[in-house]
């Protein structure tokens, strides 16, 4: 019998705890889903895998190591497990490793990300709305997306839009629309208080920086300054059940050959 593996890849975060709820527990329900595959991890920042390697003692493999190390090991069937967000620039660097190993093994595929087709932002965005419409009038949840100089930059306006209407926004902190956009649209709908969350896998650098501290340049800062009281809520996407349904479907759909 062939051997058969899942490689779960994310860019990883250097925060211990939200590792384990978010990437960890999600890596934990695919091998509940498939209990038949070994489960290995990789991470694609460079700088995160070196920062745990110093601080934790911890050395977690890039996507080449490890398809080469389950080469070794014998496997021939692997399926890539994406973990990212959007179909940015690192998950294309996930597509240029496969690409460099195709060869050394019967059958890899790896899955879409998070937000790749029509009916994934469909589900994402009945996901945000669900966390926000409990509100009473005059609160909301703004999402903060990572964002990127890659043309996927347009995936967080998108959802923004989607979301008109309803009690959750959606901004990004390297792109478009970014945190003044926001407060504009926050204004105008008059809200008073907004719940910070990250829509990025982890609670990690830019939850704890960029959204929640008091820099002066920080979200809950900037929404301070603009007369809208923002209580951050460090929770990254892969803790919730829902999420993590949404990657096991898209793994079951590469194994069963739908995509």
């Amino acid at each position: 019998m062939a051997k058969k593996a899942i490689l779960a890849v994310s860019f990883g975060t250097t925060f211990p705890e939200t590792r384990k709820k978010t990437i960890g527990a999600t890596e934990e329900a695919i091998s509940k889903a498939f209990s038949n595959y070994d489960v290995y991890r990789a991470f694609t920042s460079k700088i995160v895998r070196r920062r745990i390697k110093e601080n934790e003692g911890i050395e977690i493999d890039d996507v080449d190591t490890a398809l080469t190390k389950l080469a070794d090991k014998g496997y021939q069937e692997v399926y890539v497990q994406s973990l990212h967000i959007i179909p940015g620039i690192e998950y294309n660097l996930v597509q240029d490793a496969i690409n460099r190993h195709k060869d050394n093994f019967t059958a890899i595929k790896v899955t879409s990300p998070l937000l790749n087709t029509f009916d994934d932002f469909q589900r994402l965005v009945l996901f945000l709305k669900k966390q926000s419409e409990y509100l009473p009038t005059g609160k909301a949840v703004l999402w903060m997306g990572h964002g990127t100089a890659h043309k996927a930059f347009t995936t967080y306006a998108c959802l923004d839009h989607m979301l008109f209407g309803a009690k959750s926004y959606v901004g990004a902190v390297e792109s478009y629309p970014d945190i003044n956009d926001e407060v504009k649209r926050l204004q105008h709908a008059g809200i008073k208080k907004v719940y910070m969350q990250p829509l990025m896998m982890v609670a990690g650098n830019h939850a704890h920086n960029d959204m929640a501290s008091d820099e002066p340049k920080s979200w809950k800062s900037i929404l301070k300054d603009n007369g809208i009281q923002a209580h951050p809520v460090l929770k990254g996407l892969g803790e919730y059940p829902e999420i993590q349904k949404m990657f096991i479907t898209k793994l079951e759909s590469i194994i069963k050959g739908d995509e």
